[in-house]
């Protein structure tokens, strides 16, 4: 029986940015001076930039934990804007398969950002997979987690990694971004 299927356009996948891509990356702020909020981990940042840029090497290893919808995701954006570095975006429930994560890390420059969203979704093995590429340099990791890091990622990354704690945004910040 020989059927013929159709493929519903809107249901297709590109590698191309959309329209709806583009506007949501336009959105995002930049610059830490841009981005609203978070002001002492910001101040934090910004003494760690400027001390990687000064000697010369790639930023510190980062894990930025908070409720959703701070800007996590923004801010290992701006942190790879000012390292002048590209950034790789992925998230723990993406990486299935062992393969996924090698294909990803094998894509990378050295130092490029690799941001990982939901970090504490990688298993044990997942996270000791990255510490080759966090301790010589190949990358550099920020993480993205909900849960408290001390309890949900591997010793080995958190010690090689600066961790930010962020917080509800104060009134003032909402009156801003509106």
């Amino acid at each position: 029986m020989n059927q013929e299927y159709t493929v519903d356009p809107s249901r297709l996948v590109s590698p191309d940015a959309s329209p709806a891509d583009a506007e949501e990356v336009s959105l995002r702020p930049k610059t830490l001076d841009d981005y609203v909020g978070q002001e002492k981990a910001k101040g934090n940042l910004r003494v760690y930039l400027r001390a990687a840029q000064q000697r010369g090497e790639p930023m510190d290893h980062i894990l930025l934990y908070g409720p959703p919808g701070l800007g996590k995701t923004t801010l290992a954006g701006i942190v790879a804007q000012e390292m002048g570095v590209q950034i790789r975006i992925t998230s723990g429930p993406a990486i299935e398969k062992p393969g996924d994560l090698a294909a990803l890390l094998t894509n990378l420059q050295e130092g490029d950002v690799l941001f990982i969203d939901e970090i504490h979704r990688f298993n044990k093995g997942q996270q000791d997979y990255l510490l080759p590429f966090v301790e010589d340099g190949t990358l550099i990791l920020i993480g993205a987690t909900t849960e408290n890091p001390y309890f949900e990622v591997n010793g080995a990354l958190i010690s090689r990694s600066i961790i930010f704690e962020l917080k509800a945004l104060e009134k003032e910040d909402i009156k801003t971004l509106l």
